[in-house]
């Protein structure tokens, strides 16, 4: 068995969900979810098959971000994994809709921070163990924290 740490690269604005699915129709069914749930947004989805065929299946309404898919599914390159690119909307507007798609096993992380998928090999295949996403805690947050945080949700529409 052997561990590597794949870096995901992230275009300029985009946020990127990991996950793990286990049907040839994920694609499919990840591309509704995206397109009805965050209408106007642009998005690339790449899924690795882990039978059959093991082709990485793809699907988007943009081809940077489905190419950028599809390019991160190959460096990872473990068998029923996901990833969406997105830009123009949060994830945190579709993590729900994607956890209630049938074939959704696992969410990874939803991020637009430097990540890295941390990927496991054997004889068989590989897998994603995990993900670091971002950097490690500098501090604890003080009550100008608080505020900075209070006043950009209210920007972004979060909070009222």
């Amino acid at each position: 068995m052997r561990l590597e740490v794949v870096k995901v690269e992230i275009s300029d604005g985009a946020n990127v969900i990991i996950g793990q699915a286990h049907f040839v129709k994920t694609v499919e069914d990840v591309y509704e979810v995206v397109a009805t749930t965050c209408p106007g947004s642009k998005f690339g989805i790449a899924f690795a098959e882990a039978s059959g065929e093991c082709l990485i299946r793809h699907d988007g309404n943009d081809e940077g971000l489905e190419s950028c898919a599809i390019e991160a599914c190959k460096e990872i390159g473990a068998g029923h994994s996901f990833i969406i690119y997105l830009k123009g909307g949060y994830p945190i507007s579709l993590l729900n809709a994607l956890k209630d798609v049938q074939e959704v096993c696992n969410i990874f992380c939803a991020t637009a921070n430097q990540l890295e998928a941390v990927v496991v090999e054997s004889e068989t295949g590989r897998g994603i163990l995990g993900v670091i996403d971002g950097c490690s805690p500098k501090g604890v947050e003080g009550e100008a924290d608080k505020a900075k945080r209070a006043a950009f949700l209210r920007k972004i529409g979060y909070k009222r």
